[in-house]
């Protein structure tokens, strides 16, 4: 591959850093670097905007290049969405492992003990559609994707437009600041879940207690 060489070599030539690119692109410093670095390959829409700045064409681009790059993106699209998927249907099987564990803690009145097992599964569930979560975070990191729209089109292989005010305003968000959204949110989907489990149980224990 030499799309990073040639990305490289004209951005040098035109005397823009890394940077600079990054903002004209629509894109994070981070992705420009990793295009350079041949870890991942810019989109349709990236390569055309890449080809107006460089004034050159996108053949001269990618020449040589296409049948890879088509192969990584359609593979990296695929996996993303067998990724959502996934942690759909655990997340939905961990919720039915969650009601089974309610019924045999509220309406059998088993000790806790005794429901252990049913209360791994629902972690080991959990578990596994954090892990497809995370994969598929990745790969959405990987090719700056930030809103839905975004991952809609990189999904269909259709153009990727990132010049949104909703795409803008998100890559303005510093570092920290999604951290602590990140971790908001967790708590957030943890209180809703304790606060469902315990509605479930007083719905239960009312219906046949």
């Amino acid at each position: 591959m030499q799309i990073g060489a040639r990305i490289r070599d004209h951005r040098t030539q035109a005397g823009m850093s890394q940077d600079d690119l990054a903002m004209r692109v629509y894109v994070s410093r981070q992705t420009i670097s990793s295009w350079e670095n041949d870890k991942t390959y810019p989109d349709v829409q990236s390569l055309l905007l890449l080809s107006e700045i460089f004034d050159t064409s996108i053949d001269d681009l990618i020449k040589g290049d296409v049948e890879t790059m088509t192969s990584t993106l359609d593979s990296d699209a695929t996996t993303m969405k067998r990724l959502g998927y996934t942690m759909l249907g655990f997340l939905a099987l961990m919720l039915l492992a969650l009601v089974w564990l309610t019924v045999q803690l509220v309406v059998w009145d088993w000790p806790f003990a005794q429901t252990l097992p049913t209360f791994v599964l629902a972690l080991m569930l959990w578990g596994i559609a954090m892990f497809a979560a995370v994969w598929a975070d990745r790969i959405k990191k990987e090719h700056d994707l930030v809103t839905y729209h975004e991952i809609v089109s990189f999904w269909k292989g259709e153009p990727i437009d990132r010049d949104t005010p909703r795409g803008r305003r998100l890559r303005l968000i510093p570092t920290w600041m999604k951290v602590i959204r990140t971790i908001g949110m967790t708590l957030l989907a943890a209180a809703i879940g304790a606060f469902m489990g315990y509605g479930g149980s007083a719905l239960v224990d009312l219906l046949f207690g």
